[in-house]
């Protein structure tokens, strides 16, 4: 009964929330060049016309890979029927306004870089038209654009020479097995032309757009496979094999957000088979899910400490005795059954976490699923600390 008038409680709100989630990350991304990574994800759907979706962009750091946050989120409500009027709705007014917004909210981090990274959704002419200029993008292309001189996009792409080659560790995903690819990378400047806009809308847009685009395709795919393609647009300057290759790693990160939609579904907090109906309720546990399952990955990237992240990224330092004593609790006697993490890590926590979820510390490492259950009792256990002296 709590959580249900907690959810439908007018003053609990799903922006108040993401907001509050994204302070805590402006406070750990200064100075440092950071990937806004955003995408989107169906959370309900009556297999009619309506649906419910979530859009997040996280923090992740470009140089280490290291989840840092919740940026910016907002829950889409979708009715179906309006595809036949997204030539006549200003872009203010059109749903896919919201992959500016997510670039808004990264620009206001406070970062030392913002790189905002998205799929092919995204690659909307506003997006780089509009985007602060606090704001790199790297947006894999999905519309074969026509260029400023006549010629178009996907065409310049088979023009280009390739630079060189590297070798990236490809997720497994729907009829395709993990595997690592080779991919062969080119790249080139180009000048898009504006498309057809009406007139008021066009008038704001400039008449062409200047960005790079990176060609990384897949050498030799395994047979009966589909080999990878990626074509990326970006703003930032490609003028080399180095830059090329660091940009395909900027957009093999964006798997990080992936992960997350399948902590908050099947590998974890199992979102879709929420019974709520309340609309207000259910866009309210959906971003509570969301900052959870945030939280849970954080803790999973940092399982072996490779990011070196501070405890602070999830816990008040004044917890750090109460997770000593917890710690001490769980530690056995052989080696692997000690925490080998520094204390006041967040490793050190990611252990403890591991530990209470069901790990021995001895058989593979633990995933969502694991830490998801250890972070619940770790955070009723720290409750009750609060309490002693109560």
């Amino acid at each position: 009964m709590q959580i249900t008038r907690f959810l439908r409680s007018r003053k609990v709100t799903s922006s108040e929330m993401a907001a509050a989630a994204g302070d805590r990350t402006r406070q750990v991304a200064g100075g440092r060049h950071i990937l806004a990574i955003q995408d989107t994800t169906t959370l309900r759907d009556d297999g009619d016309q309506a649906s419910i979706a979530l859009h997040p962009t996280i923090a992740v750091d470009a140089d280490d890979g290291a989840l840092l946050g919740l940026v910016h989120a907002q829950v889409l409500h979708r009715r179906g029927g309006r595809k036949g009027l997204r030539k006549t709705v200003p872009f203010e007014d059109k749903e896919s306004r919201r992959w500016l917004d997510g670039t808004q909210a990264a620009a206001r981090l406070g970062a030392g870089e913002v790189t905002v990274v998205a799929d092919r959704e995204a690659d909307i002419y506003e997006t780089f038209a509009l985007r602060p200029p606090e704001t790199q993008l790297l947006i894999r292309a999905m519309q074969d654009r026509r260029l400023a001189d006549g010629g178009l996009l996907f065409a310049r792409a088979e023009e280009l020479v390739e630079l060189g080659r590297v070798s990236v560790d490809l997720p497994a995903a729907p009829g395709r097995a993990a595997r690592t690819a080779l991919l062969a990378l080119r790249a080139c400047p180009v000048v898009i032309a504006r498309p057809k806009r009406p007139a008021p809308e066009a008038a704001r847009l400039p008449a062409t757009l200047a960005v790079w685009l990176v060609d990384a395709r897949e050498v030799d795919p395994p047979r009966g496979s589909t080999g990878a393609h990626w074509r990326l647009l970006t703003t930032h300057a490609v003028p080399d094999l180095a830059a090329a290759q660091r940009l395909a790693g900027f957009y093999r990160r964006r798997w990080t957000i992936e992960q997350l939609f399948r902590t908050m579904k099947t590998k974890g907090f199992d979102i879709e088979a929420s019974r709520i109906e309340h609309a207000r309720a259910f866009e309210n546990l959906a971003m509570a899910t969301l900052i959870a399952a945030i939280q849970v990955l954080q803790l999973v990237h940092e399982r072996d400490g490779a990011a070196q992240r501070p405890l602070q990224d999830l816990f008040d330092l004044a917890q750090a005795a109460a997770l000593d004593r917890i710690n001490a609790s769980l530690e056995g006697k052989t080696a692997r059954q000690k925490n080998p993490h520094p204390p006041n890590s967040l490793a050190y926590a990611a252990w403890i976490c591991a530990r209470l979820g069901g790990w021995t510390g001895y058989y593979g490492k633990p995933g969502p699923i694991v830490m998801f259950d250890g972070l619940l009792r770790l955070k009723i256990m720290l409750q009750g600390w609060a309490l002693r002296d109560v």
